[in-house]
């Protein structure tokens, strides 16, 4: 099986490809690459194997700051550095196929909108969301996504986000608010607001009639 047969043989790997496109340059553990992406471990160690099979993808021993994992038990406390020399994957930037990879994954057409919608509507009473940034390729914007809505689940609203992260590539800028919120900072022309509906985007869901 030539190079571009081996592509895109299940939506784990269109993923991880994703993840390593949007972040040139940063090299990944193996167990990071399947938490981002949402793969199992197994899965994703075949699938960088096939990538590295390739070139899209290179071996690197990198240090890894450790340190983040340790914030929530410190308290107060701020954690002392704690650095490892590991073995990890990064992006091949010489790889003959590189530019029409991007072109074909990084397309915002590429990205599962019906998905992105059924996921979230699932955290509350969503009445508006609105992609910018990320998913229009606009690296400008405040931020990748609005969600407007009410009663709506924090944890759930996590938990959908980081499964649309993981189809997307790359951790996600978002703003969520409740409709009355919403109403009072469109009514005072508020910046944020209007930085993001002044400026290129979509609306996946608009039950307010903006």
């Amino acid at each position: 099986m030539d190079t571009l047969g081996k592509l895109f043989s299940s939506n784990g790997l269109v993923k991880i490809m994703r993840l390593f496109l949007l972040n040139s340059g940063t090299p990944f553990e193996s167990k990071d690459v399947a938490l981002r992406s949402k793969t199992s471990a197994s899965g994703a160690r075949a699938e960088l194997a096939l990538l590295y099979s390739i070139g899209f993808i290179s071996r690197k021993i990198f240090t890894k700051d450790l340190s983040q994992k340790n914030v929530r038990r410190a308290g107060k406390n701020p954690p002392k550095p704690i650095r490892k020399k590991t073995i990890g994957w990064v992006l091949n930037k010489d790889f003959v196929y590189l530019y029409a990879l991007k072109v074909l994954l990084l397309n915002q057409d590429a990205v599962n909108k019906q998905g992105i919608i059924k996921r979230i509507s699932g955290t509350g009473k969503i009445k508006l969301v609105v992609l910018s940034g990320i998913f229009l390729r606009e690296d400008a914007s405040r931020i990748d996504m609005l969600i407007v809505g009410d009663q709506i689940n924090k944890k759930s609203l996590e938990s959908a986000l980081k499964h649309v992260e993981s189809e997307v590539g790359k951790e996600l800028s978002y703003a969520a608010m409740d409709t009355k919120e919403f109403h009072y900072r469109l009514g005072m022309y508020d910046k944020f607001i209007r930085d993001i509906l002044d400026y290129p985007h979509e609306k996946l869901v608009d039950k307010i009639g903006l």
